[in-house]
């Protein structure tokens, strides 16, 4: 019989998911995610920095915030024709979902925002999921997005509330609240989910988790991310976040969140392929394709299909698609 969904967890019950032996832990959670999902289907996103560096935010993570120096170089917002390019190539490999990523404290109501309309337009057309992570945004950006027809809108919580004042300064946990709220009261999905190796304790990534399954309705798209430490940021010579935390990260969101896209985000470079297989095993079944996530490098195309042909993954069909048959 499926677990109910619930969005009302104790802090002593989510910790004791977390803290479960880790054998039973996975087996649990691969037990839920077959019960609720193809356990051989794995969604390929594909995300796009559409403008890059320059953000006057200071999150202790970011190699974009315009007061690091880091290698990454800054550039505008890209022309359409380049983003309709890479959206056409991230088709043609197989990405469901074409995610844009602008490194903006917050949407604004300017040409650039119109541009990004336009684009979304264009993107919807190919027949992919359009994703769009901007920044903060109103009720009312929120559904200009949301009619522009953007699937699902990416801002993450990143950590606890507790946590959150010791990685970002310049904005509050209530911000990134408020930005959700004002996502979900449009057409568009969640996207929303955290980073693991901050810095952070058990304890903080329980309450992240808590927050994240205790929203009215769960996320329908939870990435993972483990930090990838850049050089000139604050965080710089953070020691890597081992395999066995993100494997009780990803198991704990799936039998939190039992519907929800648990996805394996940043930080797979550094991952054997027997860790990610561990991940899919203990519930994820997204991953981000293509050779860099924003500004950060990721695995080779060719060696994701591998690892897909080698554990028996298919990619999964979009919703447009599956709405299509």
């Amino acid at each position: 019989m499926r677990p109910e969904i619930r969005n009302n967890y104790s802090t002593q019950e989510v910790a004791d998911i977390y803290h479960s032996p880790l054998l039973s832990l996975v087996y649990q959670a691969a037990t839920v995610h077959r019960q609720f999902h193809n356990a051989n289907e794995v969604q390929k996103c594909t995300l796009l920095s559409v403008k890059t560096g320059g953000c006057p935010e200071d999150c202790a993570y970011c190699p974009q915030a315009a007061r690091y120096h880091t290698d990454v170089k800054n550039h505008g917002l890209l022309p359409k024709e380049t983003v309709l390019d890479a959206a056409q190539k991230a088709k043609a490999s197989g990405s469901s979902r074409f995610c844009m990523g602008a490194a903006w404290r917050e949407v604004r109501d300017n040409r650039d925002f119109d541009k990004v309309l336009d684009m979304v337009h264009d993107i919807n057309d190919l027949g992919l999921e359009v994703c769009c992570t901007l920044g903060m945004v109103t009720e009312e950006q929120a559904q200009k997005l949301s009619d522009a027809g953007v699937y699902a809108y990416n801002h993450n919580i990143d950590t606890s509330e507790e946590n959150y004042s010791n990685i970002i300064s310049t904005r509050n946990f209530d911000d990134r609240l408020r930005t959700l709220e004002n996502v979900r009261k449009t057409k568009m999905t969640v996207c929303s989910g955290g980073i693991v190796g901050l810095g952070e304790t058990d304890e903080d990534r329980i309450h992240m988790l808590q927050t994240l399954a205790n929203m009215e309705k769960h996320p329908e798209s939870v990435p993972i991310n483990a930090l990838v430490a850049v050089e000139g940021t604050p965080l710089e010579n953070q020691k890597p976040v081992d395999t066995w935390t993100m494997v009780r990260m990803i198991a704990s969101a799936r039998i939190l969140m039992p519907e929800s896209m648990v996805r394996l985000s940043a930080g797979r470079l550094s991952m054997s392929e027997e860790a990610q297989a561990m991940c899919f095993m203990a519930g994820a079944n997204s991953i981000f394709t293509g050779e860099k996530l924003l500004t950060t490098p990721n695995p080779e195309y060719d060696d994701d299909m591998k690892m897909f042909d080698t554990l028996g993954l298919v990619a999964m069909p979009s919703s447009k698609e599956a709405a299509s048959v």
